[in-house]
């Protein structure tokens, strides 16, 4: 499914930072990618793992197996990265951090006010709070949003920024600050733009979730999947338990500064993505086109894959989960939770 944009084969720099007794503080660890990141963190020889959350996105549920590690614990009562002398407290004594707190980009679109004062201003936050208390590394999550649309297949890291929403700003923001503390401080960051990423623990039922939990939530609902547009549109998607490793092996690795893609460099069509998934839950049925609003034909990327060379060459990281695979994985995550909640009621 999907096609492969083909790209020359690199040799693959092998990682050289060690994690063992290393502690790491996960901010938004709680959440979709970061409570996967926890869970990769705690098969590394760490110390400890602090994870750093106000749970306006994140759940506890996502940590429940992660918490009976007792390397693994939460800042007591939560914290926000809007909240500077809190975050200084928590990143004292912390070797690392890996930074996953954002607004997501449907909501920046609605509150572009407090996608300023999280993803911008916060992430401000952040650089201060690890210069402050003499961080290592951090990994920063940036996303392929900053390219905007594709004007070359697969997108290299140095694809022009042709981003116009508020998210992909914020993010450009963010990783211009980021260049500036490691000049100015030595600060060692690490930037990951992800691609359209999915999984266990994305949310499956707000107002601003993914194309994903869309289409399967209409399947299990027995309504028809509806597609904007013809479907023609293609993406780069990949698996969150990719994404998690991604973070680590960009922990593990000697870059001092950089940005990266993570995906597959698989494209898939909307269309494609929608055929599979009603393959997969066993569906007959039919797929409803409606044409895009005004204010979405406006906003929307056509077609954004990445060349995931760079990720190879110098973080080392590959992905494994084709998208057939990541997909079953989360029908049966979804099915489980399903029950389990059914069976609380």
């Amino acid at each position: 499914m999907g096609i492969r944009i083909k790209s020359n084969k690199l040799a693959i720099k092998k990682s050289m930072n060690k994690l063992e007794n290393a502690k790491v503080m996960v901010i938004g660890g709680a959440g979709f990618i970061g409570s996967h990141v926890v869970t990769e963190l705690l098969k590394e020889p760490v110390a400890q793992v602090l994870v750093y959350d106000n749970f306006a996105r994140g759940k506890m549920d996502y940590l429940k197996t992660q918490l009976e590690d007792p390397r693994c614990s939460l800042y007591p009562n939560g914290g926000d990265i809007r909240e500077t002398d809190i975050l200084n407290h928590a990143m004292q004594g912390m070797d690392y951090v890996i930074s996953l707190a954002a607004m997501w980009l449907l909501h920046c679109k609605d509150f572009p006010r407090t996608a300023f004062d999280v993803n911008i201003a916060g992430t401000f936050n952040i650089l201060e709070a690890c210069v402050n208390n003499g961080i290592k590394k951090l990994i920063w999550s940036s996303s392929a949003s900053v390219y905007g649309d594709a004007v070359e297949l697969p997108m290299t890291e140095n694809h022009p920024f042709n981003n116009k929403n508020f998210y992909g700003a914020t993010k450009i923001a963010g990783e211009a600050m980021c260049t500036a503390y490691n000049d100015r401080y030595g600060l060692p960051v690490i930037g990951l733009r992800y691609m359209n990423v999915y999984g266990p623990h994305q949310d499956q039922t707000a107002a601003y979730t993914g194309v994903i939990p869309i289409m399967l939530n209409k399947i299990d609902a027995n309504e028809q999947p509806i597609i904007n547009g013809d479907g023609s549109q293609a993406y780069d998607f990949i698996y969150v338990e990719d994404v998690a490793r991604c973070n680590i092996d960009a922990l593990k690795s000697d870059v001092q500064l950089g940005y990266y893609n993570v995906g597959t460099e698989v494209q898939t069509s909307i269309k494609q993505l929608c055929d599979l998934i009603l393959e997969l839950k066993k569906s007959t049925l039919e797929v409803i086109y409606k044409p895009y609003s005004a204010d979405d034909a406006r906003a929307l990327v056509q077609n954004r894959i990445g060349s995931r060379i760079k990720a190879e060459q110098e973080i080392g990281f590959r992905y494994k989960y084709e998208l057939r695979e990541g997909l079953q994985k989360l029908i049966d995550w979804r099915m489980q939770n399903n029950a389990e909640t059914a069976a609380n009621q």
